[in-house]
């Protein structure tokens, strides 16, 4: 059963080697050849399974030229997971962490400066 576009999301932002991908393509395009030369640990079959997991997620545009084939960094599926769960998260936080700077700044200080 296919996952839901965040879930394959997430499952694909989960494992370290795959966000080193992207962090490849985020410099520029790639050829999956110049991609598993990058990683001389892992055979070409272990990176194709982790580019594929990205195709999946939509994290990964391929383009093919010839016999290359090209690998582009797609940011708008990041971008969605980010509306929806980690920006209102950040803004409930902030909003919270706001307000308990006002309270604290509002108190009487007593320190070991202030009058008893």
């Amino acid at each position: 059963m296919k996952g839901t576009e965040p879930d394959l999301v997430w499952k694909a932002l989960s494992d370290g080697t795959r966000r080193a991908l992207l962090d490849q393509l985020a410099e520029q395009p790639r050829t999956t050849g110049e991609l598993c030369a990058s990683f001389e640990d892992l055979c070409r079959t272990a990176v194709m399974k982790h580019l594929d997991v990205l195709v999946e997620a939509g994290l990964v545009l391929v383009r093919r030229e010839g016999r290359q084939r090209w690998n582009h960094l797609n940011p708008v599926p990041i971008q969605r997971v980010c509306e929806r769960w980690v920006n209102r998260h950040v803004s409930h936080l902030a909003s919270a962490m706001s307000r308990l700077k006002d309270q604290v700044e509002a108190r009487p200080s007593t320190g070991p400066n202030s009058a008893c």
